[in-house]
């Protein structure tokens, strides 16, 4: 996602730099290929906007990192955390990097990385300074400024994603059950059979999960603190556990992760 940004602003005139310190080279590739410029944390600061686009675990970290930067920069850049955490982990990063004198806005993206097919992500934005992102919808960037405070923004990713990834980990899970039992000629005949375009949509959406699902585990913890209150918690911690499997089933070549392909491929 963060590269994909980057490559829709620098085609529209703008210049993005990046930091690359202990990256590995799929990420230093990607980042050429958007023509994103390698600098050091410390230049991150000299920015007009900082937006921070890295796996939900990480969101917290970095803010740490460039709040030290932020803390000495002649002048402020507006630090807009974009990641899939939860209100309560957005103020947070907040609080972090207020006390710096950088204006922090609250955003969430919405949909699939720009120019990889289909609608483009809406970015939406919330908190005191959300309108100073608009300028970033002047270059290539669907941006939309929600009325309310530092959260806003990521409460509504919490819910889409939820919903979306939620129903992926359920899916995933009955499946391999299913698998499990001996069950899966019968269970693909029965949705084919009954629930033919559910069945369409996961055979899309479970082989594309597979090499993100590292990344979903932090994110089913955020929805899982989130929506603790309305008594979905566990739901998404145990979630969280099932996109946990598939990761480790992914990195040892592991019997589930054959399973789901197995299951999803196209007759």
């Amino acid at each position: 996602m963060g590269a994909a940004v980057g490559r829709r602003l620098s085609d529209n005139g703008v210049e993005v730099v990046t930091a690359l310190e202990s990256r590995g080279a799929e990420s230093q590739a990607r980042a050429a290929a958007a023509a994103m410029r390698p600098v050091s944390t410390q230049q991150l600061a000299d920015s007009d906007f900082i937006l921070s686009i890295v796996p939900p675990a990480a969101a917290l970290e970095f803010a740490q990192a460039m709040a030290a930067s932020l803390r000495s920069a002649p002048r402020k850049p507006v630090f807009v955390d974009c990641n899939a955490v939860s209100p309560d982990t957005a103020q947070r990063i907040a609080a972090l990097i207020e006390p710096t004198g950088a204006p922090f806005v609250d955003a969430g993206i919405i949909g699939p990385p720009p120019g990889t097919g289909g609608l483009d992500p809406s970015i939406y934005a919330s908190g005191p300074v959300a309108h100073e992102l608009s300028a970033l919808g002047e270059r290539g960037l669907d941006i939309r400024v929600l009325d309310g405070p530092i959260g806003a923004a990521s409460a509504l990713k919490m819910c889409y994603a939820g919903i979306q990834k939620g129903i992926t980990a359920l899916a995933t899970a009955m499946t391999l059950a299913a698998a499990r039992v001996g069950a899966s000629a019968e269970l693909k005949q029965e949705l084919a059979a009954r629930e033919p375009q559910y069945l369409d949509a996961l055979t899309r959406k479970i082989p594309n999960m597979l090499p993100k699902a590292y990344r979903w585990v932090a994110e089913m913890r955020e929805i899982s603190q989130f929506t603790q209150p309305d008594g979905a918690g566990d739901i998404y911690a145990g979630a969280a556990e099932i996109y946990q499997r598939v990761a480790r089933s992914l990195a040892r070549g592991g019997p589930e992760v054959e399973a789901l392909r197995a299951f999803f491929a196209k007759d």
